[in-house]
This record gives C-alpha cells, structure tokens and sequence, in this order.
C-alpha cells in the first residue's frame, strides 16, 4: 500500500467519524435558563440557585445588567437570549421582573419565572406603581452618587432587603451590589410577555422591599402559576432549593 492509499483510507475514516458525531444537534436542544438580577444586585445573587439548576443537566446564564436604563437592561438579557441554542426560561428577581417582561418576547423565550419581581402592565414603570403611596421605608437608606445612581446602604440591606440572611452574606451583597441608576425607575414596559407565555411566580411572604401583597396581585394579573414561601426579598439565597424547584417546573413544561 503506497502513501496515497494510506491518505485516502485515513480521510475516509475521518469522514465518517464526522458524519456520525451527532453532538452539536443534540445540543442545540437544549434548554436554558436566563437568570436576570434586579436593582442593588448583580449576578452572582443566583449563585445558590444556580448549582440545583445545573444538577438536573440545564445550560445556565447570569446576566450583568448595567442597571443604566430598562432599554439597556432589556438589551443584555436579549443578548444572553439569542445565544442560547434551544429554548430558554426567562428568570427576573425584584426590578429584573421589568426586564423580562419586557425582554420576554423574544421568540426563543418559551417560559417565565418571577422572583418577588415586579410585572408591570404595559405603559407602567416601578415607580408609577406605587404612585399615590407613602415613600417605602427602605428609600431612607439609598444613597446616590453624582451621576443619579443609587445604591443600598448595608444598614438597609441587612433590615429591609435580606433580613434573614447571616451577616456574612449580607456583607457581600453589600460589597456586590450593582448602583443603579434612578431614572431607570421611571422607565415603562411597552410589552407585556407574561400576556402570551406561560409565567411564574414565587411571593417572597416576608419581603420589605415589595409588598407581598403587590406581588400577589401582580401574580395574578399576570395569571402566573404562585408559589409563597417564607423569605426575605431575597428569596433566591434565602431559599434557593424553593426557588429551583419553581424554575425547574416551568423548564418541565418546555417541549424541547
């Protein structure tokens, strides 16, 4: 057998390995959750969840928003959308219910989970929905810096935003929080995916920052399959394994 012969046996052999690599299709079927953080958070306030999720073979994502404006927060949880492959689960916490409602009509978008979120009607934005209330008695510990952007003192955050966290953890979300800046606030949905796609919602029953009285209500606006559980308003590190299971129901339901 000459050097040619060898090539040609060696480049058949090649090619039908290839062909029968059936991997990147098999992948490409895959579903992912898409984890969107709220105000005064970044990413890492998943890190709990994220584990339980990734045990049951799910493809995970934490979006950083610049919590500039909801235009550009919608813009990277878009992002984060269209690279997934197979469908994905919509997942926002506090302000980051604003983003997905928004971001979630993106057609990859099969299922949505909010976490003591808020889910604003169309043409609604934070703010105007406690328009006509007393100030919240967490707004005595923001702090802005000189370009508008707020941030949570760590005296708010251990009293109103995770109460039933241990020090330790209240000390990092201090450190880890994400400014954000005020006019985002002010920013309003025009459009509701939660109308068309299937929701979730998890009521955190002792949260401080939202009511969860509010939350029921948007809850049920938003015809979400509820879930209450005993927590703070962060209630994706005070009861993940609660939470994971909220979110792996809703990945349940998504036909691959």
């Amino acid at each position: 057998m000459n050097c040619f012969q060898r090539i040609a046996i060696i480049a058949l052999i090649a090619c039908s390995s290839l062909g029968a690599w059936k991997a990147p299709a098999a992948e490409a079927a895959a579903k992912s959750v898409v984890l969107v953080h709220g105000a005064f958070a970044d990413g890492s306030s998943w890190a709990k969840v994220i584990p339980l999720l990734q045990a049951k073979g799910l493809n995970v994502i934490a979006v950083q928003n610049p919590l500039s404006s909801l235009a550009a927060d919608v813009d990277a949880a878009r992002r984060a959308i269209e690279a997934q492959t197979g469908p994905v689960i919509l997942v926002g916490h506090s302000y980051g219910g604003v983003v997905i409602t928004q971001a979630g009509v993106h057609p990859k978008v099969a299922a949505l989970v909010y976490v003591a979120a808020f889910a604003p009607p169309k043409g609604e934005s934070v703010n105007g929905l406690g328009k006509g209330q007393p100030a919240p008695p967490w707004s005595g510990s923001i702090k802005a810096d000189s370009g508008g952007y707020l941030s949570l003192m760590p005296e708010g955050i251990a009293k109103f935003f995770a109460q039933d966290l241990p020090a330790k953890e209240i000390a990092i979300l201090a450190a880890t929080q994400g400014p954000t800046f005020g006019g985002a606030f002010d920013d309003k949905v025009t459009e509701t995916a939660y109308a068309a796609k299937p929701s979730w919602y998890v009521v955190a029953k002792q949260d401080r920052m939202i009511p969860p009285d509010l939350e029921m209500a948007m809850a049920k606006a938003a015809n979400a399959k509820i879930t209450a559980v005993e927590s703070s308003h962060v209630a994706m590190l005070s009861k993940p394994k609660e939470v994971a299971e909220v979110i792996l129901a809703a990945a349940a339901s998504v036909k691959e």
